[in-house]
């Protein structure tokens, strides 16, 4: 497909030097901002995306802006086989607070029993959070990732993604690591 690839690079920010958002590229940050707020509330339309002027969805969304059961009903509603849901984004703030030291503070995109039903599978397929010392880091995996357009946009979201769960959690966020 002529498409080049690495596998298993990582990149580190750490948090406490700023805010890791690239000035060699220019980065709607409206865009960042509103799609990991649509990612938090569940939703998977992309009319609130389009209320608030974000284009970035649009060409896979179906007539009715519609994209299937993509990032934010994997993080707030996954179903279980027994037809139950689990809101994770919930559950790891919950651990952060009450089991700090727990190896699965874990939130995951990716979810094969659905897959075909996405109008696109999860490029950032799940971030794990690690407390130590009173600090929240947090380590992303991306299954795939466009090193122009997505990983810039990615950078500055999970980032701000994790300054929102160290608020909420009563953590500082010192480092961010994308895989």
């Amino acid at each position: 497909t002529g498409t080049l690839s690495v596998f298993g690079y990582q990149m580190r920010f750490n948090l406490g030097d700023g805010f890791p958002l690239l000035t060699t590229k220019k980065l709607h940050t409206r865009s960042i901002f509103h799609e990991l707020l649509w990612f938090l509330k569940g939703d998977t339309n992309i009319k609130y995306l389009k209320d608030n002027k974000v284009t970035i969805w649009d060409e896979w969304a179906d007539e009715k802006g519609d994209l299937g059961p993509v990032y934010g009903k994997q993080w707030r509603a996954w179903e279980t086989a027994d037809g139950r849901t689990i809101d994770q984004i919930s559950n790891v703030i919950h651990q952060i607070k009450t089991n700090p030291d727990s190896r699965r503070l874990l939130v995951v995109a990716f979810n094969p029993s659905e897959i075909e039903r996405m109008a696109l599978p999860p490029c950032h397929a799940f971030f794990q959070f690690y407390v130590a010392n009173g600090t929240l880091s947090c380590q992303l995996y991306q299954r795939s990732a466009d090193v122009f357009l997505g990983v810039p946009f990615n950078i500055a979201s999970y980032a701000l993604l994790i300054h929102m769960v160290a608020q909420v959690a009563g953590r500082c966020a010192p480092l961010f690591k994308s895989y």
